[in-house]
């Protein structure tokens, strides 16, 4: 019988090792990890007040466009000391914050990109190159707003999901309805909520019925109708009818509250590869400047170069000093992947799980509650010398105090019989294997066979194997030392089960079953579904060790619904539970949830989890390749400051930024334009 437990409750706490919660776009220090001294960090919410936190483009337009007359009256040579005037005075106007924070970056010990970039204009300067200065100065501050709208895409998307959370609610009260705030409703208050209105908080459906949009949160566009007694949350929509609902959580907890206080942290969690792109970063720009001080001394020294040009090509390195593209390469994609998920109904807890699902090779699914719906029925009662009556009434009594899905199967059935009742006098629980009640000083079990072996007792195995072979759970109704019957039941598959299993195998994974069930179930149940194979018999915290022992082909994703499987979620590499909508169980124990019991969301993870790394290696590859270019090109004297400064740092951000976000173009269901 699976997993059959009475009074057995799982309290593990879950052992994962989540890191710090630290910002994704700074050091371990809590300076930029690009070098820059204070910033505006968007992902952490410090406020570093930075010379580029002002993101407003207008100033940067009329910059830009004052540096072009003064550079196209200087082609034309019509423009002489004015043109030199203009592009110097634009210069010092855009970049004199710059320079303060430069200068402040250097006294706390730290050589920033706002020092680097100043000492690279003002070295243009002294050595005539007007035009380029200014647009040195010009294309940085370009540079830093785009930084900062990468790493404010993460407060954007934490804003979308607050938008989703009404700040009134009309409650009912004795002299009639009265419109609060959200935050002064307690739970047992009974708001009511319009057609077209937006649920205001959690609640039980007390009068009404109507349809719900709840696609803000689970990514399932179609709707799901809610009567009395139905479970509603925050930020859904009421779509067609009126409802009464009896608040069940503050404000404060809501569900809703619950995934955006989640997604928060997730997204200020690192993962490994933005760790070790933050450590390289932080040896990066003091390389550079010594780089650059070799650039200008060694040519005129050993070869008896120009002096001018020589410092010209170490201005070139100092402005790509910065490696803020490689920096943010990793973060801005992770943000794209953790909230576009969020969009689509999964809850990803932190990048770290979206590693290591990448690197996943084995995904492990508990049955129970998670490739069932949980929920067995009754199909076959079999008595052997009594009645099928009798069976059920004892199966009930046995039963009575038991809140196992198999119990309340058995339950549910008897109250469609006129059966005798039957008192226990004695209560007896034996974990996974069944119960023992003393009725009348007469002992009766019901259980799995391994009760039955443990006390030796007989068990008619034919008719046992038959209802097996069709899938069906059997348990056995014993009378002291004899079989009084028998007991089949039927938990249907999810609809989604099948597919879910077809994809995962197709994208290369290895796919195991672990259940409580017997081999002959378990078998059956494998092959209908399409497992790789199946762990049988299993007691609960067996599935721990069968967890461990799936370890050794790889990385292992275990899928259950967080309640009495916690111990195997922890145990695994990364911990999938399921229903994570009105579940706090799920929402705490797991590394990601699936909001909506959508099977085929597993997939829909593994591609978002290919997809993610591969833009992120995409970004640190060009990003590397193209600062090496730019020092080759340096050495030779090619390139000149301003286009390296738009290839080698705006051009970087922009690219990885473009790049990150076509991470959102992997949906659910769609296996391609990925």
């Amino acid at each position: 019988m699976e997993d059959h437990q009475h009074h057995d409750e799982y309290e593990q706490d879950h052992e994962h090792n989540h890191g710090d919660t630290l910002c994704t776009a700074c050091s371990i220090d809590g300076s930029c990890a690009c070098g820059h001294g204070d910033h505006s960090c968007a992902n952490c919410g410090h406020d570093h007040s930075h010379s580029h936190e002002e993101t407003s483009w207008t100033n940067t337009i009329i910059i830009g466009l004052i540096i072009a007359t003064g550079i196209v009256l200087d082609y034309l040579g019509i423009g002489g000391q004015a043109s030199t005037i203009i592009l110097i005075t634009v210069m010092i106007v855009s970049g004199y914050r710059m320079a303060i924070n430069g200068v402040k970056s250097l006294l706390k010990g730290n050589i920033g990109i706002d020092f680097l970039v100043t000492i690279a204009a003002v070295g243009a300067t002294l050595i005539g190159q007007y035009q380029e200065a200014a647009l040195v100065v010009f294309l940085k501050d370009i540079s830093l707003k785009l930084e900062v709208i990468a790493s404010e895409r993460a407060r954007h998307a934490i804003e979308a999901l607050m938008e989703l959370r009404p700040e009134i609610a009309t409650i009912k009260t004795e002299e009639g309805e009265k419109t609060v705030p959200v935050n002064q409703v307690l739970p047992g208050e009974v708001f009511i909520v319009r057609p077209g209105d937006r649920i205001p908080l959690d609640g039980a459906v007390v009068d009404g019925d109507t349809s719900v949009d709840q696609s803000a949160m689970t990514g399932e566009s179609i709707p799901v109708h809610k009567t009395v007694h139905d479970e509603v949350y925050a930020g859904t929509i009421n779509l067609d009818g009126y409802l009464a609902v009896k608040t069940t959580r503050a404000s404060a907890e809501s569900m809703l509250s619950n995934i955006l206080r989640m997604v928060q942290e997730a997204e200020n969690r690192r993962s490994p590869t933005e760790t070790l792109v933050n450590r390289f970063a932080r040896y990066y720009t003091p390389a550079i400047i010594v780089l650059a001080v070799l650039f200008a001394a060694v040519p005129p020294l050993l070869w008896g170069a120009a002096l001018i040009p020589s410092i010209y090509n170490s201005l070139v390195l100092l402005v790509i000093g910065c490696p803020c593209a490689l920096t943010i390469a990793t973060p801005v994609a992770m943000v794209s992947a953790i909230t576009s998920a969020s969009r689509n109904g999964v809850l990803i807890k932190g990048s770290t799980f979206i590693e290591e699902i990448n690197q996943a090779k084995v995904y492990a699914f508990d049955k129970t509650g998670t490739l069932t719906a949980g929920k067995p029925v009754v199909t076959d009662i079999v008595a052997f010398d009594v009645s099928r009556e009798e069976v059920l009434a004892i199966a009930q009594a046995l039963e009575e105090n038991s809140k196992h899905p198999i119990a309340e199967a058995i339950k549910t059935e008897a109250i469609q019989w006129k059966l005798p009742d039957y008192t226990a006098d004695e209560f007896l629980s034996s974990t996974g294997r069944g119960v023992e009640v003393t009725i009348k000083n007469t002992k009766y079990r019901i259980g799995n066979q391994r009760l039955l072996q443990e006390n030796g007792i007989k068990y008619p195995h034919a008719d046992i194997e038959t209802l097996e072979k069709q899938g069906k759970t059997v348990v056995v109704v014993s009378r002291e030392d004899s079989v009084m019957g028998l007991i089949a039941l039927m938990d249907q598959s999810r609809k989604t089960a099948k597919q879910a299993i077809r994809e995962l195998r197709e994208q290369g994974m290895k796919v195991e079953m672990l259940t409580g069930d017997n081999e002959t179930t378990a078998a059956a149940i494998a092959e209908q579904v399409g497992f790789n194979g199946y762990h049988a018999n299993l007691l609960p915290d067996e599935k721990l060790g069968a967890i461990e022992e799936l370890k050794q082909y790889g990385k292992v994703v275990m899928i259950g619904d967080g309640v009495n499987d916690a111990p195997a979620l922890a145990a695994a590499d990364v911990g999938i539970a399921m229903g994570g909508l009105g579940s706090d169980i799920a929402l705490e124990t797991a590394d990601i949830v699936l909001l909506e019991d959508d099977l085929t969301r597993l997939s829909y993870i593994q591609r978002l989890s290919k997809t993610t790394l591969s833009r992120i290696m995409e970004n640190i590859t060009v990003s590397v390749v193209m600062k090496l270019a730019i020092v080759v090109l340096a050495a030779l004297g090619t390139i000149s400051l301003w286009v390296s400064v738009i290839l080698g740092d705006v051009g970087l951000a922009l690219l990885v930024i473009l790049n990150s976000i076509r991470i959102t173009n992997v949906k659910p269901g769609k296996l391609s334009k990925e």
